[in-house]
């Protein structure tokens, strides 16, 4: 990880592990993860795409309710450099939403892309970003 006067890691979190974040707090490798962005040991990167699929996600699979998303939401943002792609990408044609990942990830210069999603984590790098399971980016970060 970058440290003194060089820039902090740059990272975008699939949201899969923002969701293992937020779901089961105080507890596993993706919530402590968040921590660290909390803590800015890393810059992490959003993108409106990110945060609409977070809402989604918390609403249909999680039966959250838009008063406990919103919330949520607005930490995220406070937490994270919101990021707005200009570009349009279709690398995996599985999961488009992988691509909103990408996309973020290009438009904000990522260092890293952490994922538990087996479509994203095959490419392994992207235009010079790494893909990273999250228990690597844990270790990464020292803990």
């Amino acid at each position: 990880m970058n440290t003194g006067s060089r820039a902090r890691l740059r990272v975008v979190l699939d949201t899969n592990v923002l969701i293992a974040a937020f779901t089961n707090p105080l507890a596993g490798i993706p919530f402590q993860i968040w921590r660290n962005a909390v803590d800015r040991r890393y810059t992490l990167l959003i993108s409106p795409a990110i945060v609409d699929e977070f809402a989604a996600v918390l609403r249909r699979k999680f039966s959250w309710d838009d008063f406990e998303i919103l919330p949520q939401v607005k930490l995220l943002a406070r937490v994270a450099e919101i990021i707005t792609p200009k570009i349009v990408l279709t690398m995996i044609a599985e999961d488009d939403a992988d691509n909103r990942i990408l996309e973020c990830a290009v438009a904000g210069q990522a260092d890293l892309i952490v994922s538990g999603d087996n479509h994203l984590r095959r490419l392994k790098a992207f235009r010079g970003m790494g893909i990273i399971r999250p228990v690597d980016f844990h270790r990464t970060l020292g803990l």
